[in-house]
Parts: C-alpha cells; sequence; structure tokens
C-alpha cells in the first residue's frame, strides 16, 4: 500500500477522524487528536501515512478473528 510513489487521498470527516484511501482503495482513519499541529494535505505521499494504516489493519484483522 505504500511501496514506491503510492499515494493517500483524503475522502471525508467523522466523528473526529480524517479519512483516508490508499491508491488502492484501503481505507483508513486519522484520530483528529493525533494531529497536533501537522498539516494533512489532502493527497499526500502513503509513506507518511504507515501508521494509520496499520492500525487499521490490526483492527481489521483483529474483529476478523473474533
Amino acid at each position: 500500500m505504500v511501496v514506491g510513489d503510492k499515494h493517500v487521498t483524503f475522502i471525508h470527516y467523522k466523528d473526529s477522524e480524517l479519512w483516508y484511501r490508499t491508491d488502492g482503495g484501503f481505507e483508513f482513519p486519522v484520530p483528529i487528536s493525533d494531529t497536533g499541529n501537522a498539516t494533512f494535505l489532502a493527497k499526500d505521499r502513503a509513506i507518511l501515512f504507515m501508521r494509520y494504516i496499520r492500525k487499521q489493519v490490526a483492527l481489521l484483522e483483529e474483529a476478523k478473528a473474533a
């Protein structure tokens, strides 16, 4: 999802989370509480969002196992 020149695109804001979609179609949230004074662009390099992508992957895997 992040290898090479992959990007994420902002899709919407809901319940204090910025939602992004990878070039491959994977959607994940970025909690506003984690943003501090950072700038979040409408389109950015996916590698910069790896932390949030991993969290969402783990959450989905945990839900699948339950």
